[in-house]
């Protein structure tokens, strides 16, 4: 399910229960001092989590940028007020549609005069997952220079991936959705917000590159 993910996290243990915001914070404190929460082991007391030597990429730069906003997308049980609003009102033209029986989503894809895309998604079926009319404000798009290599440090760095990987995307850009909620395994979501990542094509990566 990727516009609708719903996950819990769950407790682990050393000498007590700590919360996902204690992990995280601790993990931020090791690395900065040369350690790291490396894997996770079960023992007596439950799951908890034991210290190793930093991974070999802490300390290097990012192998990766971001260069911008790709999309808003927007959901709604009904295309016709969010049509309203944005091409009657707001003027923004309509560039597109897009619908995918496998997304459970019917979309009309506009676009703002930078580029910026506002996707305006109802579902096939609204009995159906994923519900992309939940929430309303369903995701954002972010431009990245390199997504494989992205999703692989990422990974790496501990954030959680939602389910259906590396795929075309609705404007046939290779796409990645960041979970919007960590879990044990993988502790760094989206914040309660789901974020896509989007390959940018040659032209813009030359661009930001000059810039």
């Amino acid at each position: 399910d990727n516009h609708l993910c719903d996950a819990r996290c769950r407790h682990w243990q050393t000498s007590g229960s700590c919360n996902m915001t204690l992990i995280m914070t601790t993990t931020a404190l090791l690395r900065r001092t040369g350690w790291t929460i490396a894997s996770r082991v079960r023992g007596r007391g439950g799951a908890r989590y034991s210290l190793s030597d930093a991974p070999s990429n802490a300390g290097s730069p990012r192998p990766f940028r971001i260069l911008g906003l790709q999309q808003v997308a927007l959901g709604s049980l009904e295309k016709e007020p969010m049509k309203r609003v944005w091409e009657d009102i707001l003027g923004v033209p309509k560039v597109g549609d897009y619908k995918s029986e496998k997304e459970n989503v019917d979309e009309s894809i506009l676009e703002l005069a930078d580029g910026v895309e506002i996707d305006l998604m109802t579902p096939l079926d609204p009995n159906k997952s994923p519900k992309v009319h939940i929430p309303p404000l369903n995701h954002i798009g972010i431009w990245v220079d390199d997504l494989p290599v992205a999703v692989q440090w990422m990974t790496e760095q501990g954030v959680r991936f939602a389910p259906g990987g590396m795929r075309k995307g609705a404007a046939g850009h290779d796409v990645a959705f960041i979970h919007p909620k960590g879990n044990d395994t993988a502790p760094i979501g989206g914040a309660g917000v789901l974020i896509e990542l989007v390959q940018a094509p040659p032209d813009l990566i030359v661009k930001n590159t000059k810039e």
